[in-house]
């Protein structure tokens, strides 16, 4: 079965972006679903669907009660963090389409930097008794036991492979704050960073520096997914989900693999792309706009590569020009992406892609057709595309 074109995002909605939202994350997701409701002109009394991320504080029944949701058909929960983004999106349109449900939430909410900080050790996480748990206590106690150092192992290994260097990853940064200055939704509106800024922020764990890693972020963003025949009576336009996939790859650790023959790639946003291309009958020079995921600016390079925008090791003379900017040749995260505007899981970019469908972005790209969005990379990760 080909889900291409038969479900669409038919509205959005989020919650202020901040360091201290001052309320519940119950409340951040009840406020992002009703802000997306009303944007697809829908009340609580259509939705039967919800779906959320495993790490979702706010159970789908606590949602729909705060809402007045009177019953739900369906209701699913997908693991691995922010590989999750896209893969929500998925499970709401293989709902629609077989007929399981007729108005599906996807939504994420968190106060993630007045509550807990995913930045920081979790002890527990190498001590819980699960598959999991087994895998932090094998580099746990080796100091791996951030997000950030697992990837800068992988920043290193592939700096030391292709010959990349701090200033690569340092353009990243640049595109995605520039862009971020001009989105009035943007926790660093107004704020663009320099090459010079990125080389001289404080290391984090090298090779990456503070610029190279996300922000913290307190907010909730949701979206509403139909299918495309409902779409046509509702007043917003439509953003039509022409491809949605899923990957793993090989020998698959979170955040960082450490045994694969390869350490320089990510084969599981390989095969996610290999999926999106297929299932759209698209390739890399139809899209209009991509927004990556970019919790760490090297993962943005590999995937450019793994996703056929240039070859392996290619990446950092791909972005040399000015490609990423939003007058280069493929606009990278015109919101700002999750180093400029929030972090949200991913979440916040999809709401982005459906802006550019719109034609009503803050920093809206002209003549976009089709808008890539990618999930969280060095986990099990998702995509879509977008038109």
């Amino acid at each position: 079965m080909n889900i291409a074109g038969s479900a669409a995002i038919v509205g959005i909605g989020a919650t202020e972006f901040s360091k201290d939202s001052g309320r519940s994350e119950l409340r951040l997701a009840a406020e992002c679903t009703r802000a997306a409701l009303a944007d697809a002109g829908l009340s609580p009394s259509d939705v039967d669907g919800m779906v959320t991320f495993a790490m979702d504080a706010n159970a789908e029944i606590a949602v729909a009660r705060e809402l007045g949701v009177p019953a739900l058909s369906f209701f699913s929960r997908i693991p691995h963090g922010g590989g999750a983004a896209c893969a929500i999106v998925q499970q709401a349109v293989l709902a629609v389409t077989s007929g399981v449900a007729s108005v599906v939430v996807c939504y994420r909410a968190f106060n993630e930097r007045s509550g807990s900080r995913f930045g920081r050790v979790q002890a527990g996480a190498a001590a819980a008794s699960t598959s999991t748990g087994i895998d932090n206590s094998w580099h746990y106690p080796m100091g791996l036991g951030t997000p950030a150092a697992a990837v800068a192992m992988f920043a290193r290994r592939y700096m030391h492979t292709y010959g990349a260097t701090s200033l690569d990853f340092g353009r990243v940064a640049v595109a995605d704050r520039r862009a971020a200055a001009t989105n009035p939704r943007a926790w660093f509106h107004d704020r663009p960073i320099t090459l010079e800024d990125h080389q001289s922020s404080r290391w984090i764990v090298e090779p990456l520096r503070l610029l190279d890693c996300c922000q913290e972020s307190d907010g909730g963003v949701a979206l509403v997914v139909t299918t495309v025949d409902r779409a046509r009576d509702l007043p917003a336009v439509p953003a039509v989900i022409d491809a949605a996939a899923q990957g793993s790859g090989p020998d698959q650790f979170s955040m960082n693999s450490y045994y694969r023959p390869s350490l320089v790639g990510l084969p599981e946003m390989g095969l996610v792309a290999r999926q999106l291309w297929a299932q759209s009958g698209l390739g890399p020079a139809d899209v209009s706009v991509a927004v990556l995921y970019d919790h760490f600016t090297p993962f943005v390079l590999v995937q450019l590569e793994e996703l056929g925008f240039c070859g392996p090791g290619e990446a950092p003379s791909f972005i040399a020009d000015g490609a990423l900017e939003l007058d280069g040749r493929l606009p990278l995260n015109p919101h700002g992406g999750q180093l400029g505007e929030a972090y949200i899981h991913g979440m916040n970019g999809i709401a982005e892609a459906v802006r550019q469908i719109r034609g009503t972005a803050a920093n809206q790209i002209a003549g976009v057709s089709h808008v890539l969005v990618t999930a969280g990379t060095g986990v099990p990760t998702s995509g879509l595309i977008l038109t």
